[in-house]
């Protein structure tokens, strides 16, 4: 039996009440199962025909900082897609304006926002490009600047927004 893709992701966070708030006020996520008193919250991405995508579990505001990557092993970040570059965009101003925007990237393949929830927890917000136009980045490991508007023009010149 082959797997099809990633169904969905758990995480621990000190609210997930606040966790809630944060991925429904800036990345649009919708509440699909809440606890009365707050101890979970299950959410679905708003273009999702999944279930759930992501569930949020409270563990309480005295949890300490992730050390994955640190001093730990553990997750480094999930990624969520978006459609167009024109969403990423919108999506930059969002996470921007929420100050929870730490990086953007070129990756060749795929052109990658990278921000924190309010628990510190990295996500990456991503457009794939199409397979079409990976070229040999499909083999490599391209960490580049990323200029959005930049590449809006270069996609729009193929027929690609």
């Amino acid at each position: 039996m082959p797997i099809t893709r990633m169904n969905h992701a758990v995480m621990y966070v000190r609210d997930a009440r606040r966790t809630q708030a944060f991925y429904a006020d800036v990345l649009g996520f919708i509440p699909i199962i809440e606890h009365e008193a707050g101890a979970y919250v299950f959410m679905r991405a708003p273009a999702s025909d999944n279930h759930h995508d992501i569930a949020f579990f409270t563990i309480g505001e005295t949890a300490g900082p992730t050390q994955a990557g640190k001093s730990t092993v553990g997750m480094y970040h999930i990624a969520w897609e978006v459609p167009t570059l024109h969403e990423l965009e919108a999506m930059r101003e969002r996470l921007s304006a929420a100050g929870a925007l730490v990086g953007m990237s070129d990756h060749g393949t795929n052109k990658s926002l990278y921000a924190k929830d309010p628990d510190g927890l990295e996500f990456e917000v991503m457009w794939l490009v199409p397979a079409a136009h990976w070229g040999n980045a499909e083999h490599e490991a391209i960490i580049d600047p990323l200029d959005i508007g930049k590449e809006i023009d270069r996609f729009a010149k193929v027929g690609l927004q």
